[in-house]
């Protein structure tokens, strides 16, 4: 189903690239939206030090490393009611339906990272940067995602965010309505042209 999904979409992709009337495309991109579009908070991490540890110490000792991450990700991610879309080089991306939910789950993450690096020498340590975000996006067979929350929220978590930084946008926090049970550091944030108002999470004592 997800291969058929996959396959209808970058169809209608197709459709509207090649479509010569502003009225086609408009029904081609409502249709798209109405199969694939839907709000969610997007959440993407990010294995900080890439260029660095495989230089020093190479692609396999990295990978093993990208291996780690990927196996302590997953159900940390689905414990907190998200749904992993991908993994991708070192980065992972899920989704998740609230925005507390996803802090949540990424203060786990920090948290358990280090702890297991308490085990493994200082080569083999893991260390992760995370971004989130909110809006209408599109999700393609549960396995990919489309939108201006998922650039954002790669923004975040791959080019600003430092190792062991969870970065949330304020339209995200915005959508939170109970209480927070943890603090916010506001941020001041311009990468590739967008100015995008942030906050830094303060999870650690």
């Amino acid at each position: 189903m997800d291969k058929i999904q996959s396959k209808q979409f970058q169809d209608l992709i197709l459709r509207f690239s090649q479509e010569t009337t502003n009225s086609g495309r408009q029904k081609i991109e409502e249709q798209l939206w109405k199969n694939y579009g839907t709000e969610r908070v997007v959440f993407v991490l990010d294995m900080s030090g890439f260029s660095l540890l495989t230089r020093k110490y190479g692609i396999i000792h990295y990978l093993s490393m990208v291996r780690r991450m990927q196996l302590t990700s997953e159900p940390i991610i689905k414990t907190y009611g998200g749904s992993l879309l991908k993994f991708e080089a070192d980065n992972c991306f899920a989704v998740f339906p609230d925005t507390l939910s996803a802090v949540h789950a990424a203060i786990a993450l920090q948290l358990a990272f280090d702890a297991s690096n308490l085990l493994t020498s200082d080569d083999f340590d893991v260390h992760i940067s995370c971004g989130i975000d909110y809006g209408k996006i599109l999700i393609v067979g549960n396995e990919d995602c489309f939108g201006d929350a998922v650039n954002r929220a790669c923004k975040l978590g791959e080019d600003v965010a430092a190792a062991g930084e969870i970065l949330v946008t304020q339209d995200a926090i915005k959508t939170v309505t109970s209480e927070l049970d943890f603090k916010l550091r506001e941020v001041n944030i311009s990468v590739s042209g967008l100015t995008i108002p942030a906050y830094a999470i303060a999870y650690r004592a």
